[in-house]
Formats: structure tokens, sequence, C-alpha cells
């Protein structure tokens, strides 16, 4: 029987997850199912039925996806937008008979959805005696004075600071505090930029009393490492696959042991089941915990050329399939190149004469 599967709104990376669940090494059948509200999101090419979901959030969009799984007879939904409260409320989907890809603990998923609070939790587990990884020196903040200060005292024993919201998915919000970018030749020759003078976000932040919090911590000049995780229903690690961030876009998948390291004292503590990702990166030597993603990451395709293919195993372990013990291949240097698709065209064009 083929298995219908939903993916909601994603990043134009799930392309690839779409094909390796296609093609996978069961030979199961699956029809796959992508919505997204801009109607030339490029993996619609990818599906089976694609069409536009609203541009609606909270509650409203919760009750759109009960009603798309039940109008196209979903069997297994992988949530991306919204995927915290999905989860808090997978009973309802799973009284239509559907699985959902996603952590079904709704108190775990928001805490890893919120790095301060993350922080916060490995910190008292660490107090516990339960050393998990280290975590970059930090402040939160939410007000200009308050970060004012948080600068003034972390500045004390580091270089280079950084700031990003407590809340949000890979770089948005993210900025590196250096001076340098006042000047006239950072203006001149340098292209768009992460960097961002004390001053500037300073007079920005006292334009509000008050704003949402935000970090305020310590720049980790190292390289920087996604591990993509596979695990069981009940969090038990089967493979942690460290990919490296090198110079542009050059990916590499090493065997690194304290990375697995890493990966299995998380899912130890924390049960994380079926597929997250861990990103550190290092300073003087040591890796420090940037976030937690409870999903599938957008590199993740990278870390799949170690020929483990953790989309269709993900789904599979949600389906109470077995998987047998996985060797991943390490040692593989990878890159990616831009590739054009066409999204439609005129089959009938008009030639003038």
């Amino acid at each position: 029987m083929a298995i219908n599967i939903w993916f909601n709104r994603w990043f134009s990376t799930v392309a690839h997850y779409m094909e390796m669940i296609r093609h996978n090494p069961d030979q199961q059948e699956f029809v796959i199912y992508g919505t997204h509200p801009n109607p030339d999101t490029v993996y619609f090419k990818n599906c089976d039925v694609s069409g536009l979901e609203p541009d609606i959030c909270g509650e409203e969009y919760l009750l759109f996806c009960l009603e798309y799984c039940t109008k196209n007879n979903i069997h297994v939904f992988v949530p991306r937008k919204e995927n915290v409260l999905i989860s808090q409320n997978i009973d309802k989907f799973e009284a239509i008979g559907v699985k959902v890809l996603v952590c079904p603990i709704g108190d775990l998923m928001e805490l890893m959805d919120d790095k301060a609070a993350m922080y916060h939790s490995l910190e008292n587990n660490e107090k516990e005696g339960h050393f998990i990884v280290d975590i970059p020196s930090y402040r939160i903040v939410n007000d200009a004075e308050g970060f004012k200060q948080a600068y003034e005292e972390l500045s004390k024993d580091n270089t280079k600071l950084c700031i990003k919201p407590i809340v949000g998915e890979g770089a948005s919000g993210f900025r590196i505090i250096d001076d340098i970018s006042d000047t006239i030749p950072f203006l001149f020759s340098t292209a768009s930029s992460q960097k961002i003078s004390f001053e500037t976000i300073y007079k920005v932040l006292q334009t509000q009393e008050h704003f949402p919090d935000l970090m305020v911590l310590e720049y980790l000049d190292g390289y920087e490492y996604s591990i993509d995780c596979l695990a069981g229903a009940d969090g038990t690690l089967l493979v942690a696959i460290p990919r490296k961030k090198g110079n542009g876009r050059i990916r590499e998948i090493e065997y690194k042991q304290e990375l697995i390291e890493i990966a299995e004292k998380m899912a130890k503590q924390y049960k994380i089941p079926y597929v997250f990702n861990i990103q550190v990166k290092y300073k003087n030597g040591i890796p420090k915990l940037l976030e937690i993603n409870p999903r599938m990451s957008g590199g993740l395709h990278i870390s799949c050329l170690s020929d483990i293919n953790i989309p269709y195993y993900a789904v599979k372990l949600l389906l109470d399939g077995q998987v047998e013990k996985l060797h991943p291949k390490f040692g593989v240097k990878a890159t990616y190149i831009e590739q054009s698709v066409i999204l439609s065209s005129v089959e009938d064009s008009v030639v003038l004469v």
C-alpha cells in the first residue's frame, strides 16, 4: 500500500529528502504531498500532489493542518512550520490516524525551540553532575541598558561578541558585534555582512523601552559542525554524523569522537526521537553548543552522503519499522552547485516573422 506523506511549509532543500524517501531501499511506495504559500515553491516539482497553503499561524494553522490531513487521507505528516504547536496537539492527529514525524513531547519541543531555556537546562544538568556540552558565555537582555551592561561584562573575557534572538531558525537575527563595520574601508570593500557596530545596535535598541529577549554571547571563531542524528521512538541514538562546514560551500563528513559523544549524551538526557540536529562551533579547541533542532536540518542531504538514508529511516521508525545497525561512511568531502529548475513553460510558443 502506498503511504501518503505530507510536508508543509519547508525549506527548499526538502526536495532532497522527498527524493530519498521516494527512492528508499525497501521499495516502499509513497505519494508525496507538499504545500507552501508561495506558488513558485521549488519542491513542488518533487511532489506527486502540491498546492498552496494559507499564510496563517497559530491555532488557525493547526486547524488547517488537521483538515488537510483528513481531506487528503494523509498517513504521515512531516511538519516544519508550527512544529512546536503541532507537537503539543499531536493527540489530535493520532485521533484521525495520522503519524507525525515530530518529537511528541510538547514541553521538550518548546524547550529546544528556546535557545536560552535550552542553555539553562544544560547548566542545570551540569550542576547535577550530568555534563553534556560546553555552552558559550552569554547574557539574556530585553532593554538597551541591559544590552550595554551585558556587552561590557562579556567583553572583559572575550575579544568579540555576537547577538541572536532566543527563538529563530538558521542565521535569522544573528549579528557579529564589530566596530570596524562603521568604517569607510569596510563599507566599500565588503559585500553583505553580518557585522554591526555596538553603537548601531545600542541606538536601535533604544528606540523601544523593551524588546523580545535577545542573547548577547561570546563569538565562536572556530569551525562549525552540524551533527545529524537518527534515533528510535524511545530516543535511543542509532547514528550521529558530524558534518563540518568548511570554506565557502565545502562540507566534510568526519568521524569526530567528541562530537559523537555529545550526541550520545544529548540523546541519553533528552530522549529526542526520530531525527534531530545539534549545531556546535569551536573556540580554542572546545566545541560549544549553538542550538538543537528537533527536525531534519537544512544540510541533512550532505550528511546522507555517508550512505545513510536518514529521512527514510526516520519515517520507517515512526511507522514502527525496524532499522538494521547502521555503518556511516566517513571521510567524505562534498560541495554543491546551483541548479536551474523549470517551474513552468509555454508549450506552444508564438514565432514573430
